[in-house]
């Protein structure tokens, strides 16, 4: 088995949080603004435990944070994370210009 360092095993898991369908509506539907677990399982039409799995794909990856208001959780997307990716997966990669 080869070792696969750290750094690409990060590239590979934000990729992955967002090659699925599910994931990518949660994304769309927070790029319009933080929204409560409720409100995106309205959005997706999923399941509570569903959307609480894909979210928990999406934390895991750095794309969306979450905070607890009671006993709402509320969901936002961090932009910034898609920036990051693509600096780090550039530099990583040997693509950043010399």
């Amino acid at each position: 088995m080869v070792d696969q360092p750290d750094e690409l095993r990060q590239i590979r898991l934000f990729h992955r949080a967002l090659a699925d369908v599910n994931r990518l509506r949660i994304v769309q539907r927070l790029a319009g603004g933080s929204a409560t677990v409720t409100e995106l399982i309205d959005h997706v039409g999923l399941s509570q435990p569903l959307v609480s799995w894909h979210l928990g794909k999406l934390r895991a990856s750095g794309i969306v944070t979450t905070r607890r208001i009671g006993r709402e959780t509320i969901c936002s997307l961090r932009p910034e994370a898609f920036s990051e990716a693509a600096v780090r997966e550039r530099e990583l990669l040997g693509m950043v210009p010399g």
